[in-house]
Protein backbone atom coordinates (compact mmCIF):
# COMPACT_ATOMS: atom_id res chain seq x y z
CA UNK A 1 0.00 0.00 0.00
CA UNK A 2 1.04 3.59 -0.67
CA UNK A 3 2.88 4.92 2.39
CA UNK A 4 0.64 8.01 2.22
CA UNK A 5 -2.45 5.86 2.76
CA UNK A 6 -3.68 4.10 5.89
CA UNK A 7 -6.42 1.49 5.70
CA UNK A 8 -9.14 1.49 8.35
CA UNK A 9 -10.10 -2.20 8.05
CA UNK A 10 -13.69 -2.91 9.08
CA UNK A 11 -15.99 -5.87 8.55
CA UNK A 12 -18.10 -3.59 6.36
CA UNK A 13 -17.22 -0.29 4.70
CA UNK A 14 -13.43 -0.24 5.12
CA UNK A 15 -11.84 2.97 3.86
CA UNK A 16 -8.52 4.71 3.41
CA UNK A 17 -7.02 7.78 5.04
CA UNK A 18 -4.79 9.69 2.63
CA UNK A 19 -2.10 11.91 4.20
CA UNK A 20 -0.42 13.99 1.54
CA UNK A 21 0.83 17.53 1.26
CA UNK A 22 -1.37 19.46 -1.18
CA UNK A 23 -3.97 16.68 -1.48
CA UNK A 24 -6.92 19.09 -1.43
CA UNK A 25 -5.60 20.83 -4.54
CA UNK A 26 -6.59 17.73 -6.52
CA UNK A 27 -9.61 16.61 -4.56
CA UNK A 28 -11.72 15.95 -7.67
CA UNK A 29 -9.30 13.33 -8.95
CA UNK A 30 -8.96 11.87 -5.43
CA UNK A 31 -12.74 11.37 -5.24
CA UNK A 32 -12.83 9.51 -8.55
CA UNK A 33 -10.04 7.23 -7.31
CA UNK A 34 -12.11 6.15 -4.28
CA UNK A 35 -15.11 5.34 -6.46
CA UNK A 36 -17.09 8.59 -6.32
CA UNK A 37 -18.63 8.86 -9.80
CA UNK A 38 -18.64 12.15 -11.68
CA UNK A 39 -21.81 14.27 -12.05
CA UNK A 40 -22.89 13.60 -8.46
CA UNK A 41 -24.18 16.42 -6.30
CA UNK A 42 -21.89 17.33 -3.42
CA UNK A 43 -22.77 19.52 -0.44
CA UNK A 44 -19.62 20.81 1.24
CA UNK A 45 -20.19 21.82 4.87
CA UNK A 46 -17.66 24.23 6.33
CA UNK A 47 -17.49 27.56 8.16
CA UNK A 48 -16.67 31.03 6.91
CA UNK A 49 -13.02 31.05 8.01
CA UNK A 50 -12.15 27.69 6.44
CA UNK A 51 -14.29 28.28 3.39
CA UNK A 52 -12.51 31.56 2.71
CA UNK A 53 -9.17 29.76 2.73
CA UNK A 54 -9.95 26.61 0.79
CA UNK A 55 -13.56 26.65 -0.44
CA UNK A 56 -13.17 28.24 -3.85
CA UNK A 57 -10.09 26.14 -4.65
CA UNK A 58 -11.98 22.93 -3.83
CA UNK A 59 -15.14 24.01 -5.69
CA UNK A 60 -13.17 24.84 -8.84
CA UNK A 61 -11.37 21.52 -8.74
CA UNK A 62 -14.60 19.58 -8.25
CA UNK A 63 -16.23 21.39 -11.18
CA UNK A 64 -13.21 20.46 -13.32
CA UNK A 65 -14.20 16.83 -12.71
CA UNK A 66 -17.90 17.50 -13.46
CA UNK A 67 -19.11 17.37 -9.88
CA UNK A 68 -22.05 19.64 -9.05
CA UNK A 69 -20.94 21.15 -5.74
CA UNK A 70 -22.11 23.86 -3.34
CA UNK A 71 -20.79 25.10 0.00
CA UNK A 72 -22.80 25.65 3.18
CA UNK A 73 -21.11 27.57 5.97
CA UNK A 74 -22.34 26.80 9.47
CA UNK A 75 -21.38 28.78 12.57
CA UNK A 76 -18.05 27.90 14.15
CA UNK A 77 -17.51 26.98 17.80
CA UNK A 78 -18.48 24.17 20.17
CA UNK A 79 -21.63 26.05 21.23
CA UNK A 80 -22.92 25.60 17.65
CA UNK A 81 -22.43 21.85 17.58
CA UNK A 82 -26.14 21.40 18.05
CA UNK A 83 -29.47 20.47 16.49
CA UNK A 84 -29.85 23.96 15.00
CA UNK A 85 -26.70 23.48 12.89
CA UNK A 86 -27.90 20.00 11.93
CA UNK A 87 -31.18 21.51 10.77
CA UNK A 88 -29.29 24.06 8.66
CA UNK A 89 -27.57 21.22 6.83
CA UNK A 90 -30.85 19.41 6.27
CA UNK A 91 -32.44 22.57 4.88
CA UNK A 92 -29.51 23.07 2.49
CA UNK A 93 -29.65 19.40 1.46
CA UNK A 94 -33.32 19.76 0.62
CA UNK A 95 -32.89 23.02 -1.31
CA UNK A 96 -29.94 21.62 -3.26
CA UNK A 97 -31.85 18.42 -4.00
CA UNK A 98 -29.46 15.91 -2.47
CA UNK A 99 -30.63 12.38 -3.23
CA UNK A 100 -29.29 9.00 -2.13
CA UNK A 101 -26.60 9.15 -4.80
CA UNK A 102 -25.34 12.48 -3.48
CA UNK A 103 -22.41 13.16 -1.19
CA UNK A 104 -21.51 15.42 1.72
CA UNK A 105 -18.01 16.68 2.42
CA UNK A 106 -16.97 17.89 5.87
CA UNK A 107 -14.34 20.60 5.36
CA UNK A 108 -13.06 21.89 8.68
CA UNK A 109 -12.34 20.86 12.23
CA UNK A 110 -13.94 18.32 14.53
CA UNK A 111 -17.19 20.22 14.98
CA UNK A 112 -17.85 20.46 11.24
CA UNK A 113 -16.83 16.81 10.84
CA UNK A 114 -19.07 15.51 13.62
CA UNK A 115 -22.15 17.49 12.58
CA UNK A 116 -21.72 16.77 8.87
CA UNK A 117 -21.17 13.08 9.54
CA UNK A 118 -24.37 12.89 11.60
CA UNK A 119 -26.27 14.78 8.90
CA UNK A 120 -25.00 12.32 6.27
CA UNK A 121 -25.93 9.38 8.51
CA UNK A 122 -29.51 10.58 8.83
CA UNK A 123 -30.33 12.40 5.56
CA UNK A 124 -32.50 10.00 3.52
CA UNK A 125 -31.46 7.34 6.07
CA UNK A 126 -27.81 7.68 5.07
CA UNK A 127 -25.73 9.04 2.20
CA UNK A 128 -21.96 8.89 1.67
CA UNK A 129 -19.66 11.51 3.10
CA UNK A 130 -15.99 12.47 2.96
CA UNK A 131 -13.86 13.97 5.71
CA UNK A 132 -11.33 16.72 4.89
CA UNK A 133 -10.09 17.73 8.35
CA UNK A 134 -8.22 21.03 8.63
CA UNK A 135 -7.19 21.01 12.31
CA UNK A 136 -4.67 18.74 14.01
CA UNK A 137 -7.27 17.46 16.45
CA UNK A 138 -9.68 16.46 13.71
CA UNK A 139 -6.88 14.93 11.62
CA UNK A 140 -5.64 12.59 14.32
CA UNK A 141 -8.92 11.88 16.05
CA UNK A 142 -12.44 12.86 15.06
CA UNK A 143 -12.19 12.41 11.28
CA UNK A 144 -11.36 8.70 11.67
CA UNK A 145 -13.55 6.08 13.31
CA UNK A 146 -17.08 7.05 12.35
CA UNK A 147 -18.25 8.77 15.52
CA UNK A 148 -20.72 11.48 14.52
CA UNK A 149 -22.76 13.62 16.90
CA UNK A 150 -24.12 16.89 18.15
CA UNK A 151 -24.19 18.09 21.75
CA UNK A 152 -27.20 18.16 24.07
CA UNK A 153 -27.51 20.81 26.81
CA UNK A 154 -27.03 18.01 29.35
CA UNK A 155 -23.86 16.60 27.83
CA UNK A 156 -21.39 16.40 24.96
CA UNK A 157 -22.07 14.19 21.91
CA UNK A 158 -25.21 12.64 23.41
CA UNK A 159 -27.08 12.68 20.08
CA UNK A 160 -25.23 10.82 17.33
CA UNK A 161 -24.49 7.68 15.39
CA UNK A 162 -21.61 5.46 14.34
CA UNK A 163 -21.30 6.16 10.62
CA UNK A 164 -18.07 5.67 8.71
CA UNK A 165 -16.88 8.08 5.99
CA UNK A 166 -16.22 6.93 2.44
CA UNK A 167 -12.66 8.30 2.73
CA UNK A 168 -10.54 10.80 4.65
CA UNK A 169 -8.12 13.25 3.01
CA UNK A 170 -5.55 14.98 5.21
CA UNK A 171 -3.44 17.86 3.92
CA UNK A 172 -0.80 18.95 6.49
CA UNK A 173 -0.48 22.27 4.65
CA UNK A 174 -3.81 23.37 6.13
CA UNK A 175 -2.19 23.41 9.59
CA UNK A 176 -0.18 26.51 8.63
CA UNK A 177 -3.45 28.46 8.76
CA UNK A 178 -4.41 27.17 12.21
CA UNK A 179 -4.18 29.45 15.27
CA UNK A 180 -1.36 28.35 17.58
CA UNK A 181 -3.73 27.68 20.47
CA UNK A 182 -5.81 25.30 18.34
CA UNK A 183 -2.74 23.48 17.06
CA UNK A 184 -1.51 22.93 20.62
CA UNK A 185 -4.97 21.71 21.63
CA UNK A 186 -4.69 19.07 18.90
CA UNK A 187 -1.44 17.86 20.41
CA UNK A 188 -3.41 16.62 23.43
CA UNK A 189 -4.90 13.85 21.31
CA UNK A 190 -1.47 12.96 19.89
CA UNK A 191 -0.07 12.70 23.43
CA UNK A 192 -3.07 10.56 24.34
CA UNK A 193 -2.13 7.97 21.71
CA UNK A 194 1.38 7.84 23.17
CA UNK A 195 0.03 7.13 26.64
CA UNK A 196 -2.62 4.57 25.70
CA UNK A 197 -0.83 2.44 23.11
CA UNK A 198 2.33 3.83 21.52
CA UNK A 199 5.27 4.32 23.86
CA UNK A 200 7.57 5.09 20.93
CA UNK A 201 5.33 8.02 19.95
CA UNK A 202 5.40 9.26 23.55
CA UNK A 203 9.20 9.17 23.56
CA UNK A 204 9.35 10.85 20.14
CA UNK A 205 7.22 13.69 21.48
CA UNK A 206 9.46 14.03 24.55
CA UNK A 207 12.55 14.75 22.44
CA UNK A 208 13.21 18.51 22.40
CA UNK A 209 14.37 18.58 18.77
CA UNK A 210 11.24 16.77 17.67
CA UNK A 211 9.07 19.08 19.76
CA UNK A 212 10.63 22.15 18.17
CA UNK A 213 10.05 20.74 14.69
CA UNK A 214 6.43 19.89 15.50
CA UNK A 215 5.68 23.30 17.00
CA UNK A 216 7.35 24.96 14.01
CA UNK A 217 5.07 22.89 11.72
CA UNK A 218 7.91 21.05 10.00
CA UNK A 219 6.11 18.94 7.40
CA UNK A 220 7.94 15.62 7.88
CA UNK A 221 7.42 15.69 11.65
CA UNK A 222 3.74 16.55 11.24
CA UNK A 223 3.18 13.68 8.83
CA UNK A 224 4.96 11.32 11.23
CA UNK A 225 2.80 12.14 14.28
CA UNK A 226 -0.40 12.20 12.22
CA UNK A 227 0.47 8.87 10.63
CA UNK A 228 1.35 7.18 13.93
CA UNK A 229 -1.79 8.53 15.64
CA UNK A 230 -4.13 7.37 12.89
CA UNK A 231 -2.53 3.93 12.69
CA UNK A 232 -3.18 3.49 16.41
CA UNK A 233 -6.77 4.62 16.08
CA UNK A 234 -7.38 2.49 12.98
CA UNK A 235 -6.08 -0.58 14.81
CA UNK A 236 -8.40 0.00 17.78
CA UNK A 237 -11.46 0.91 15.69
CA UNK A 238 -11.04 -2.14 13.46
CA UNK A 239 -11.15 -4.33 16.56
CA UNK A 240 -14.11 -2.57 18.17
CA UNK A 241 -16.00 -0.33 15.74
CA UNK A 242 -18.91 0.60 18.01
CA UNK A 243 -17.14 0.88 21.36
CA UNK A 244 -18.33 -2.28 23.04
CA UNK A 245 -14.89 -2.96 24.48
CA UNK A 246 -11.33 -1.83 23.77
CA UNK A 247 -12.33 1.28 21.79
CA UNK A 248 -13.23 2.89 25.12
CA UNK A 249 -9.51 3.42 25.76
CA UNK A 250 -9.58 6.18 23.13
CA UNK A 251 -11.54 8.15 25.73
CA UNK A 252 -8.53 8.47 28.02
CA UNK A 253 -8.89 11.83 29.77
CA UNK A 254 -12.24 12.47 28.11
CA UNK A 255 -14.69 11.79 30.95
CA UNK A 256 -13.16 14.52 33.09
CA UNK A 257 -12.44 16.64 30.02
CA UNK A 258 -16.09 16.62 29.00
CA UNK A 259 -17.06 17.70 32.52
CA UNK A 260 -14.75 20.70 32.22
CA UNK A 261 -15.99 21.60 28.74
CA UNK A 262 -19.62 21.40 29.78
CA UNK A 263 -19.52 23.11 33.17
CA UNK A 264 -17.11 25.86 32.18
CA UNK A 265 -19.23 26.63 29.11
CA UNK A 266 -18.34 25.23 25.71
CA UNK A 267 -15.52 27.33 24.30
CA UNK A 268 -13.93 28.44 27.58
CA UNK A 269 -11.58 25.49 27.20
CA UNK A 270 -10.82 24.03 23.79
CA UNK A 271 -11.49 20.29 23.59
CA UNK A 272 -7.79 19.39 23.69
CA UNK A 273 -7.15 21.71 26.64
CA UNK A 274 -9.93 20.06 28.65
CA UNK A 275 -8.64 16.59 27.69
CA UNK A 276 -5.14 17.56 28.88
CA UNK A 277 -6.53 18.34 32.31
CA UNK A 278 -8.53 15.11 32.20
CA UNK A 279 -5.37 13.11 31.45
CA UNK A 280 -3.59 14.79 34.37
CA UNK A 281 -6.44 13.77 36.73
CA UNK A 282 -6.51 10.21 35.39
CA UNK A 283 -2.74 9.93 35.78
CA UNK A 284 -2.87 11.16 39.35
CA UNK A 285 -5.63 8.68 40.24
CA UNK A 286 -3.60 5.87 38.68
CA UNK A 287 -0.58 6.85 40.78
CA UNK A 288 -2.65 6.92 43.98
CA UNK A 289 -3.99 3.44 43.19
CA UNK A 290 -0.42 2.21 42.51
CA UNK A 291 -1.34 1.38 38.94
CA UNK A 292 1.67 3.21 37.49
CA UNK A 293 4.68 4.90 39.04
CA UNK A 294 4.83 8.56 39.96
CA UNK A 295 7.71 8.95 37.51
CA UNK A 296 5.45 8.07 34.58
CA UNK A 297 2.74 10.40 35.81
CA UNK A 298 5.29 13.21 36.04
CA UNK A 299 6.57 12.47 32.54
CA UNK A 300 3.05 12.66 31.18
CA UNK A 301 2.34 15.98 32.92
CA UNK A 302 5.64 17.45 31.79
CA UNK A 303 4.97 16.39 28.21
CA UNK A 304 1.51 17.97 28.27
CA UNK A 305 2.88 21.22 29.65
CA UNK A 306 5.83 21.26 27.23
CA UNK A 307 3.34 21.59 24.37
CA UNK A 308 1.69 24.56 26.05
CA UNK A 309 -1.33 22.72 27.40
CA UNK A 310 -2.99 23.16 30.82
CA UNK A 311 -2.99 20.67 33.69
CA UNK A 312 -4.66 22.79 36.40
CA UNK A 313 -8.27 21.82 37.14
CA UNK A 314 -10.75 24.73 37.27
CA UNK A 315 -12.99 25.05 40.31
CA UNK A 316 -16.31 23.35 39.64
CA UNK A 317 -19.16 22.39 41.98
CA UNK A 318 -18.84 18.72 42.90
CA UNK A 319 -22.55 17.94 42.61
CA UNK A 320 -22.49 19.27 39.04
CA UNK A 321 -19.48 17.07 38.27
CA UNK A 322 -21.41 13.97 39.31
CA UNK A 323 -24.45 14.91 37.20
CA UNK A 324 -22.33 15.17 34.07
CA UNK A 325 -20.33 12.01 34.79
CA UNK A 326 -23.46 9.93 35.44
CA UNK A 327 -24.88 11.11 32.13
CA UNK A 328 -21.70 10.13 30.30
CA UNK A 329 -22.00 7.62 27.44
CA UNK A 330 -19.38 5.40 29.09
CA UNK A 331 -21.58 4.65 32.15
CA UNK A 332 -22.64 0.99 32.16
CA UNK A 333 -25.40 -0.34 34.46
CA UNK A 334 -25.14 2.76 36.62
CA UNK A 335 -21.38 2.38 37.09
CA UNK A 336 -18.88 4.96 35.89
CA UNK A 337 -15.98 3.58 33.88
CA UNK A 338 -12.63 5.31 33.75
CA UNK A 339 -9.62 4.76 31.54
CA UNK A 340 -6.46 4.76 33.65
CA UNK A 341 -2.82 4.18 32.66
CA UNK A 342 -0.90 1.18 33.97
CA UNK A 343 2.34 1.95 32.12
CA UNK A 344 3.48 4.16 29.28
CA UNK A 345 1.77 2.81 26.20
CA UNK A 346 -0.91 0.86 28.04
CA UNK A 347 -4.16 1.69 29.81
CA UNK A 348 -7.10 -0.30 31.15
CA UNK A 349 -10.77 0.22 31.97
CA UNK A 350 -11.78 0.50 35.62
CA UNK A 351 -15.24 0.68 37.20
CA UNK A 352 -14.15 0.57 40.84
CA UNK A 353 -13.10 4.23 41.24
CA UNK A 354 -15.18 5.82 43.98
CA UNK A 355 -16.18 9.46 43.77
CA UNK A 356 -13.96 10.59 46.64
CA UNK A 357 -10.92 9.61 44.57
CA UNK A 358 -11.66 12.11 41.81
CA UNK A 359 -14.00 14.77 43.25
CA UNK A 360 -11.11 16.19 45.31
CA UNK A 361 -9.55 17.44 42.08
CA UNK A 362 -12.48 19.78 41.61
CA UNK A 363 -12.07 21.64 44.95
Amino acid sequence: MNKNKILVPLSDNSYEVTIKQGVINGIGKELTQVGINKDRKILIVSNKEISKLFGEKILNNLKKYNFNAEILNIKAGESNKNLASLSEIFNAAFEFGLDRNSLMIALGGGIVGDVTGFAAATWLRGIEYIQIPTTLLSMVDSSVGGKTAVNHPKGKNLIGAFYQPKAVFIDPETLTTLPTREFKAGMAEVIKYGVIKDKSLFEYLENKNNRDKILNLENESLIKIINKSIKTKACIVSEDEKENGIRAILNYGHSFGHVIENLCGYGEYLHGEAISIGMKIAGDIATEKNLWPKEHSSRQDHLIESYGLPTQTPKIKKNEVMKILMGDKKVRNGKMRFILPIKLGEVDIFNDINETQFLKYFD
